[in-house]
């Protein structure tokens, strides 16, 4: 864990122009620097880097965030990761807090595996172009194949020697631990004597989204009925296979831009591809797919195109583990490549143009090419249809995200359709598959919360009930579930963070944090949204402990939320402000000298006002309810008091809070 000292110094010396610039050619435009976006392909620039406000915004695709956010973005890092390459770039010494010794023990272990894979890596890359044996079989094989030199080195291809123990040597020789190497899979033990486990073969290094080594694969070359063709890594604490997909190193950034991620088999229909130029591919390694793979696209696009051959093995090896793709909001496409060809042959004999124009005609969607099998398979068996009915439904249910819901209904006009069953039908089906999901679920959550654990990972989400309920309402979703009003709540916010320690008056030493905080209502109770409480508490927190803290400490909070929301706060756009503020305070704002004085009160009043009017609304129920006619004296009381109090309110604010 890194500690907040750490963070603090990180943060101090972030230039965003300057980390941005490391992956954009920026050049500067007013008080602004312009770039191309990397997020997606254009011709003039749209990317704006802001340095006073420390963000960027692409107003062509329309990402925007922070530097570690773009650090996250772009190169796919975790939190910590961002922090610490930022730790290295501005040489900051990173001070961990106490971690237990079993985890001190699991981090140094992972080190030193990493260190050995590279190791490796380097040794069997070496081996591949400096050793007789090495260019007359590895290299020749990989020629073969039709892989460049470039593309080689790119991939960092290897081949290990025909020899029982030449790695293993020159690994003991250079010092790295043979318990450590038998972890990797690099060395086997056999008759009490350590060997070269991928000897003979050509090496495919898997990389992480970092670009470190995970792991090998390696790929036998002559035929040989007792070995394995391909031997890979066994799983250890870097090299978990379910977690990863060959080829993500370098097809990342790709994807990111093409917004699309096609997935293949093996290794070498990934380097085939990317030779031709369509980079945006990665490889499951011929396994099925698993949900943490599924996540892993999923943070660099959500849409999934599924390249397999045409054969009837290709069709079963497409369906599977497919549900989870749509279950994960992906959508999901299939390309069934020609009988007998497989991606890496069909590029080299197609070329790339005519291989991305196959591809874009040939685009199937997954659930109507699953219920056009099925039917196939069905037949006249009324028995089988009605189980594909079942089916089908099932797989449509786990659509449950609020923003896919016109996606799920389109679905379910289409397969009825072609079903030929009635739609509202289908339509309660797919609800039944909701609902029975979501009891399970809660069922789950009720175990969890007697065992005083946390649930599963994959709760069912309050958009799918939503969208479920959305369903049986005749497809009416609610505006405020899609468009909450947060915009003088989010104001609130950004008054603190601007202007929390400036005077509110020349008569007194009140910051505006002070007149905020002293208000007659608690100031948690002023907001709906969760992630604006969230920023208030933790404001109060610091405020209450004389510590207040400045935008930077919100725009890069550990918690993602926070970030995106102050991210939107301070992307609004703000004419230039007079001399005297811009030379006094460094700050920009429309409405002149006071400006934030009069924002202050209004925002305030306004969410004081949507307050009392709550208020009156409640205290009208409990009249309407009443029997007892104290209890009903009481309430018309309260409500003349209210009323008054949002006359009062509105006679100071007149239009002002309605903008």
């Amino acid at each position: 864990m890194i500690s907040q000292a750490t963070i603090q110094q990180i943060l101090a010396r972030i230039d965003i122009v300057e980390i941005v610039g490391n992956f954009v050619k920026l050049k500067k435009r007013g008080a602004n620097y312009l770039g191309l976006c990397p997020f997606h392909n254009e011709k003039s620039p749209s990317f704006t880097v802001t340095p006073s406000k420390e963000i960027y915004k692409c107003f062509g695709c329309g990402v925007s965030g922070n530097a570690i956010k773009f650090l996250m973005e772009h190169e796919k890092y975790s939190y910590v990761e961002a922090l610490r390459w930022l730790a290295q770039r501005y040489d900051v010494t990173i001070e961990e807090t106490e971690v237990s010794a079993e985890v001190k023990q699991q981090q140094q272990l992972a080190d030193s595996l990493y260190i050995i894979n590279n190791f490796a890596r380097e040794y069997f890359s070496n081996t591949l172009f400096n050793t007789d044996e090495g260019q007359n079989v590895g290299l020749s094989y990989f020629e073969e194949r039709g892989f460049t030199q470039e593309t080689i080195r790119k991939f960092q291809l290897g081949y290990s020697l025909n020899v029982w123990d030449a790695f293993t040597k020159a690994a003991l020789a250079k010092g790295y631990n043979l318990e450590y190497l038998q972890k990797t899979g690099l060395v086997t033990i056999r008759n009490e004597q350590p060997g070269d486990n991928y000897r003979g073969r050509v090496i495919f290094p898997i990389h992480n989204q970092s670009g470190k080594v995970l792991g090998f694969g390696a790929r036998i070359l002559v035929k040989n009925d007792r070995a394995p063709k391909y031997v890979n890594s066994p799983e250890n604490e870097i090299y978990v296979k379910n977690r990863v997909l060959y080829g993500t190193y370098f097809a990342r950034h790709s994807i990111d831009k093409l917004n699309e991620c096609l997935l293949v088999e093996g290794y070498t229909d990934v380097i085939s591809l990317h030779q031709a130029g369509i980079e945006n591919v990665v490889a499951s390694s011929g396994t099925s797919l698993t949900q943490h793979q599924l996540r892993l696209i999923k943070k660099y696009t959500n849409n999934l195109t599924i390249l397999f051959d045409g054969d009837n093995a290709g069709v079963k090896a497409a369906l599977r583990g497919l549900d989870m793709a749509i279950e994960e909001g992906l959508n999901v496409k299939l390309v069934l490549i020609p009988d007998k060809e497989d991606p890496d042959s069909y590029v080299q004999k197609i070329g790339a143009d005519a291989f991305r124009q196959f591809i874009a005609d040939n685009k199937q969607d997954f659930i109507l090419f699953k219920l056009q099998i099925s039917m196939q398979d069905a037949g006249t068996d009324t028995t089988k249809k009605s189980q594909l009915v079942n089916e089908i439904a099932e797989t449509i249910a786990k659509i449950d995200k609020t923003e896919d819901f016109t996606k799920q209904q389109d679905y379910i006009r289409q397969c009825s359709q072609v079903l030929k069953i009635d739609e509202q039908g289908l339509i309660n089906l797919v609800n039944k598959f909701i609902r029975e999901k979501f009891q399970k679920k809660e069922q789950l959550f009720t175990r969890d919360q007697e065992k005083n654990t946390s649930p599963s990972d994959d709760d069912l989400s309050p958009e799918a009930i939503a969208a479920m309920e959305a369903m049986e309402n005749g497809g009416v979703v609610s505006d405020n579930f899609f468009n909450p009003d947060e915009r003088q709540e989010r104001e609130l916010v950004k008054i603190l963070l601007r202007f929390g320690d400036k005077p509110f008056s020349e008569e007194d030493k009140n910051t505006v944090a002070d007149y905020i905080f002293h208000l007659p209502y608690d100031f948690e109770s002023l907001a709906d949204n969760e992630i604006v409480k969230r920023i208030l508490r933790e404001y109060k927190q610091m405020y209450d402990e004389d510590n207040l803290p400045d935008k930077k400490w919100f725009l890069y909070h550990a918690d993602h939320d926070v970030t995106a929301m102050v991210v939107q706060i301070m992307e609004d756009k703000e004419a230039e402000l007079s001399p005297k503020w811009k030379e006094e305070f460094e700050i920009e704002t429309v409405y002149g000298d006071n400006a934030y004085l009069k924002d202050t009160i209004s925002t305030t009043n306004y969410l004081m006002l949507r307050k009392i009017r709550k208020m009156i609304m409640e205290n009208q129920q409990e009249l309407e309810r009443a029997t007892d006619f104290e209890v009903q004296i009481n309430c018309m009381k309260m409500h003349k008091h209210l009323k008054q109090l949002e006359n009062e309110l509105t006679n100071g604010l007149g239009t002002v809070i309605f903008r």
